[in-house]
């Protein structure tokens, strides 16, 4: 009787031990920090809903695991802070892994192939990067278009332009470019190509890039058990198709590098 009763007070451990770790699993909150204003990765959807390719990919990573997904706008200039604080888990919304940058985070494995380029009007008569000389370029505030045209490789071609502007956002790019306030863009490619075709053919891309990049979810310096977390499912997800299927959606198919 006692052996019978040691066994099923050692199940009923068990039981509860595998109890308490999947209710733990289910209050789980996977807090990922993006620009509300960076379509198609992320952004605030005309029903107010914040939506977009990376914060998709985000969401099934969540549904999978168990955990409560939390989409966390913020200013990218303040994203640093926000990781280090723990206010979020990571920066996850078209995050450029640059040299300057890899020392700075746990990054997962590349997922996206990324350029910076330039995006003009159809009929300002700019059709190469020397056609830029004297002109007024702008850029979002801490871009990878930013740091790549204030880097050492690009200093001759940012040193032509009359002169380069920074803004909080792209919406506030095209405004001054549709009003004349500014000849050019520089951008990463997937939103390039996003803003040109939801803004009726007014804005062509120049064909040769600025740098070619990739893009990556960057986590806090060290935190690499939930970055594997996180990698382990988007794998699984990039076998079973539903990877490919969220960049149809978003029409990003020809950008993911994450199985090669």
């Amino acid at each position: 009787m006692k052996r019978l009763l040691v066994i099923l007070l050692c199940a009923f451990l068990v039981l509860s031990l595998v109890s308490c770790r999947e209710k733990e699993q289910d209050n789980v909150t996977f807090t990922v920090g993006f620009d509300a204003e960076f379509p198609p990765y992320g952004f605030q959807n005309d029903q107010g809903e914040y939506d977009g390719f990376d914060l998709d990919l985000a969401k099934e990573v969540c549904s999978r695991r168990g955990w409560e997904f939390v989409a966390q706008p913020i200013d990218w200039n303040a994203k640093d802070m926000e990781l280090e604080s723990g206010t979020i888990d990571c920066i996850w919304n078209g995050f450029t892994m640059s040299d300057d940058r890899l020392d700075k985070y746990t990054w997962s494995k590349p997922y996206m192939d990324n350029s910076q380029v330039f995006v003009v009007s159809a009929d300002s008569g700019i059709k190469t990067q020397a056609d830029l000389a004297g002109k007024v370029v702008v850029t979002q505030e801490a871009s990878s278009a930013l740091e790549a045209l204030e880097g050492e490789d690009c200093a001759e071609l940012t040193a032509s332009f009359k002169e380069l502007l920074e803004v909080p956002d792209y919406n506030t790019a095209f405004l001054d470019l549709e009003a004349g306030g500014a000849d050019a863009v520089a951008m990463d490619i997937g939103v390039a190509k996003f803003q040109v075709e939801s803004r009726g053919g007014k804005f062509i891309i120049l064909d040769e890039p600025i740098t070619e990049e990739k893009y990556a979810i960057g986590f806090k310096l060290g935190n690499t058990d939930l970055k594997d977390k996180v990698e382990e499912t988007l794998t699984e997800m990039y076998k079973d198709g539903t990877f490919t299927k969220i960049s149809d959606k978003w029409g990003l198919t020809d950008s993911v590098i994450f199985g090669d």
